[in-house]
């Protein structure tokens, strides 16, 4: 019976911690290498999601591009896709890796991998740049 009590009491110091945790994740500000990982991740979901010309938008363009370079790219997102579903039956899933982040140069790294429907997988490195807030790929 002695036994019961210890277990539900560790029970409740188990939750009570998690808990703790959690309010302390959701209250701290996101590491730069956290928003960096993202923003690569989200710009190549979109890749997946066939919305090829907001992937081409996630490009870091120092000036603006003409049209015909901008559909140029366009094409080439797509062509990247069909590759991938030609050699490894598509990219299935996206996760991150890693991201290392020099926020005094206000470039990144990120390391993604890519699941393909082959079941292999590919980390990729996603060199990345900050201009005006707002993390780009390079």
């Amino acid at each position: 019976m002695a036994g019961d009590q210890y277990l539900r009491d560790m029970r409740k110091l188990l939750i009570l911690f998690a808990a703790c945790c959690l309010a302390a994740a959701c209250t701290r500000e996101p590491q730069p290498e956290e928003i960096v990982a993202q923003t690569a991740k989200t710009y190549y979901d979109l890749l997946l999601q066939g919305k090829y010309e907001e992937f081409v938008d996630g490009r870091f363009q120092p000036d603006s591009i003409p049209a015909g370079y901008r559909e140029q790219l366009i094409t080439n997102a797509r062509m990247f896709v069909g590759q991938q579903q030609e050699e490894h039956r598509g990219i299935k899933q996206i996760r991150v890796a890693n991201a290392k982040a020099d926020t005094a140069r206000h470039t990144a790294n990120v390391f993604l991998v890519f699941a393909y429907g082959d079941s292999t997988n590919e980390e990729v490195v996603v060199p990345m740049v900050e201009r005006r807030g707002v993390w780009y790929m390079r």
